[in-house]
């Protein structure tokens, strides 16, 4: 009799979702429903659904003052970084929010264990079906099914109590849709699907022209082989460590992206013989492994490239590998930043099931657990992927930005790369009118397509430049055309920063780009990046038991990683501490003599030649690429 009674419980929920009630609004809706899916049918109203509802934090509208006041090079605050607790306790929801939210949940029948509250109170899970959940937010759950076969449930809108709109940031799972999808259905690429991050994809991770290196290259030959040699030269970048068991660096990979030893130590014999036999601190988060049964370009080439310079460059510093998903589920951008941050986790609400792996993965072979809060954030991440930011909702795109900013308060400063084809998406794709992806369109379409996290101004994108044919290390370098274009542009999503002000809006004065507001953000108000540029092209990488020349912004990315992490180091030696978010430094007046202006070259894609690199800030190479003899004397000299 009892489960007859849930049954018709259940039921009725179900039945009374299609009809609007008064008290609720609309909270969320779609603009327009994603390219290339078909919604099939309705969900079973007793499926279970896992519902998260995050609740809106407190003092966000504050997080960009807090990180300029320890992050400007004229705060008196500068470096002057929060401890974590500090930072849960100042933006954890207030105890109104938490209880009006809760109130709503009781009112509607959920009691009990059927709630449970983050320790951080940043999120409330709530353990409930299909029904009750389509009552409690009056909407419809459909499936969605994509040619591939690809299959995902969500709802086209969904409405919360009116006095409850303004405690709540987001539901998931809702309106929430990665709309990209693999071009080969068989196998998941890189920057197509934001779970699955690691997958193999010569498109979209760094690519090879196919040229093999059977000699170790000269530095007079660095316009066609670029060694740690050759950077050293370029950015006078020549530095001993000094407080290596004090500073960390971390670099982030996900599986099935995996290094090999032995390319390593092929690599480590040819360019840095004493670390012939050492290999990254491996922190697995999320059951991430090293795998080694796939052993291709596309499988080991971001790891190796990451890892091979990242440890030359810093030589002895150690070197942290944060390997990120497991072999099945895969895993996002939210699943390495709950192995940092214990109250951003899957586990208590946090990550969302379109974006990233959710965990306990319960499949054979899962990882059955979690990771949350397991290691503290190094001094310096690099993170060598990305997402198009017109795959990533809005409210996701906001709240890990915002999580990057207090990961700068900490002290923490966050390198992504910029993409590797200019104005466009992974694998060129541009959006259409509606600010959508469209795979069927691609390349017919001509909006640009900025990459996320990139546009995030609380992260320093990396963008690509080059030694051009016939010239020296000594010679000026022109933005990247070999075989990828240095990603920039406009955010759809994120504001300009304060300390980027003046220097886009210069650019936008004196070089106002040829484009409408149809092609991108054209408002004069949007982040613009990347914030600055290392060389990206012809990096010669030990890959599967033989030398490759490697191009992308993800060689660019961890070579800055780099410099920073030994301007760490000097300044722990003096007694300081890590310089955390560099941007507001490198933007200002004080900083501008240590990089080298990039004047030449552009970014073409979506039927455009992009912008043009530019004297000063450019959204192609950024401000430049750095001096580090000159960057180092000025962060020593800062507090």
């Amino acid at each position: 009799m009892r489960a007859l009674l849930q049954l018709l419980a259940v039921c009725a929920l179900a039945s009374a979702a299609p009809s609007r009630r008064a008290d609720h609004v609309i909270h969320e809706r779609r603009a327009a429903e994603p390219v290339g899916w078909t919604k099939v049918r309705r969900v079973e109203a007793d499926k279970t659904l896992p519902l998260r509802i995050g609740m809106k934090q407190q003092n966000l509208h504050m997080l960009d003052e807090l990180l300029m006041s320890v992050s400007h090079p004229d705060s008196p605050s500068y470096g002057q970084h929060w401890t974590p607790d500090r930072v849960v306790d100042f933006f954890s929801p207030s105890d109104s929010t938490v209880a009006a939210i809760k109130e709503w949940l009781t009112g509607t029948g959920f009691v009990g264990d059927r709630i449970r509250v983050s320790p951080s109170k940043g999120w409330i899970e709530v353990n409930a079906t299909v029904g009750e959940v389509e009552y409690l937010l009056d909407t419809e759950y459909h499936v969605y099914e994509h040619s591939s076969g690809a299959k995902q449930i969500g709802c086209h809108e969904y409405s919360v109590p009116d006095h409850i709109r303004d405690h709540v940031e987001m539901i998931k799972p809702t309106v929430h849709f990665n709309t990209r999808v693999p071009e080969d259905p068989r196998r998941l690429r890189k920057r197509a699907n934001p779970s699955h991050l690691g997958q193999p994809s010569s498109p979209n991770g760094p690519k090879t022209n196919g040229v093999k290196v059977d000699a170790k290259p000269s530095l007079g030959q660095c316009d066609q082989f670029i060694t740690p040699d050759c950077l050293r030269a370029l950015y006078n970048f020549y530095y001993t460590p000094k407080a290596t068991n004090k500073n960390s660096y971390g670099i982030v990979e996900f599986t099935p992206q995996a290094y090999l030893a032995d390319d390593l130590d092929l690599f480590f014999k040819n360019f840095s013989s004493s670390l012939v036999g050492k290999r990254p601190t491996l922190v697995s988060i999320d059951g991430g492994v090293l795998q080694t049964s796939n052993q291709t370009f596309d499988d080991n080439g971001e790891s190796d490239l990451d890892l091979e310079y990242a440890m030359t460059l810093t030589n002895p510093q150690p070197i942290t590998l944060l390997q990120t998903g497991d072999l099945i589920e895969g895993a996002g951008f939210d699943n390495f930043l709950d192995a940092l941050d214990g109250s951003f986790c899957t586990f208590e609400g946090g990550d969302d099931p379109d974006q990233d792996g959710i965990y306990p993965d319960t499949e054979p072979g899962g990882f059955n657990g979690t990771s949350c809060g397991i290691i503290k954030p190094p001094h310096v991440l690099s993170i060598s992927y990305g997402q198009d930011e017109g795959t990533a909702p809005h409210p996701y795109a906001v709240r890990q930005c915002n999580e990057y900013g207090k990961l700068g308060l900490l002290g923490t400063t966050v390198l992504y790369s910029s993409g590797d084809n200019g104005v466009a998406g992974g694998n060129g794709i541009c959006q259409n009118s509606t600010g959508l992806n469209d795979p069927g369109g691609g390349l017919n379409e001509d909006r640009f397509n900025p990459d996320f996290p990139a546009s995030c101004p609380y992260v320093v994108a990396v963008g690509a430049t080059q030694i051009n044919s016939g010239s020296t290390v000594h010679d000026p370098e022109s933005a990247s055309d070999r075989v990828i274009w240095s990603g920039g542009g406009f955010s759809a999503i994120f504001p300009m920063p304060s300390y980027q002000k003046a220097a886009v809006s210069s650019f936008l004065k004196t070089h106002p780009p040829p484009y409408s507001a149809a092609q991108y953000n054209n408002s004069g108000k949007a982040r613009g990046f990347p914030d600055l540029s290392a060389n990206g092209a012809n990096y010669v990488v030990a890959v599967d038991g033989e030398f490759s020349l490697v191009f992308g912004t993800s060689a660019s990315s961890p070579v800055v990683g780099s410099m920073i992490t030994m301007i760490n180091d000097a300044r722990i030696a003096a007694g300081k501490g890590p310089v955390g978010f560099i941007n507001p430094a490198i933007y200002s007046a004080k900083f501008a003599h240590a990089f080298n202006d990039i004047t030449s070259g552009n970014n073409p894609g979506c039927s455009t030649d992009g912008f043009t690199a530019v004297k000063g800030w450019d959204p192609v190479t950024g401000v430049g690429t750095p001096n580090f003899a000159k960057l180092l004397p000025l962060f020593l000299s800062l507090p």
